[in-house]
C-alpha cells in the first residue's frame, strides 16, 4: 500500500512537472478581446462630453501622471515600468490598438471600474469624472514612447 501511495505521488508530481501555461493562441485572443469589447467592457455608447482642446488634454496628462504612471508609464507606452511584461497579464501599452480600439465611454468605464484579475485598479471615488474623461483624451494623444522620461518613482 506504501509502495502504490509512493508511486501515484511520483506519477502525480511528473504530470505536474509537464504541465506549464502557454501564450494564448490567435483564436483565444481574438475570442477574448470580441469579448471585452462586446460583453465585459460597459458604457460603449457613452460620449465624452469634454473637447480634445490642449487644455482638456494636458489637465487628462497632469491627472495621469498622479494615477497611472506607477504601471502605465509617463507617456502611457509602459516607458520605464520595470515590471510591465512581467505581468500576468502583462500591462497594456495604451497606444496599442487593443486599447485605442476600445470606446470613449469604454475606457471611461475601465477607469471607474478596473478589471478584476488584471490588475487594473478601479478608480471610482478617487478621480472625478472630469479627470477621467481627460484621462481619455490624454490616452487619445499620447506623446511618443520614452518623450516623457521615467516615472519618476523608477528613476535612478
Amino acid at each position: 500500500m506504501r509502495r502504490l501511495c509512493l508511486a501515484s505521488a511520483l506519477v502525480f508530481m511528473s504530470v505536474l512537472a509537464g504541465c506549464r501555461a502557454s501564450s494564448p493562441s490567435k483564436v483565444e485572443r481574438s475570442v477574448m478581446g470580441w469579448t471585452k469589447h462586446t460583453v465585459s467592457v460597459r458604457n460603449r455608447s457613452e460620449r465624452n462630453p469634454l473637447p480634445p482642446t490642449a487644455n482638456n488634454i494636458g489637465s487628462g496628462k497632469e491627472a495621469f501622471s498622479h494615477y497611472c504612471v506607477a504601471c502605465h508609464g509617463m507617456d502611457g507606452q509602459n516607458t520605464g515600468v520595470p515590471f510591465a511584461e512581467s505581468m500576468s497579464p502583462p500591462v497594456p501599452s495604451l497606444n496599442s490598438s487593443e486599447v485605442q480600439s476600445y470606446t470613449d465611454g469604454q475606457l471611461k468605464w475601465v477607469i471607474d471600474n478596473g478589471i478584476e484579475p488584471s490588475g487594473m485598479p478601479a478608480s471610482k471615488g478617487i478621480l472625478s469624472d472630469d479627470e477621467i474623461w481627460s484621462m481619455v483624451l490624454f490616452i487619445r494623444h499620447l506623446p511618443p514612447a520614452g518623450s516623457l522620461g521615467d516615472p519618476p518613482m523608477y528613476s535612478k
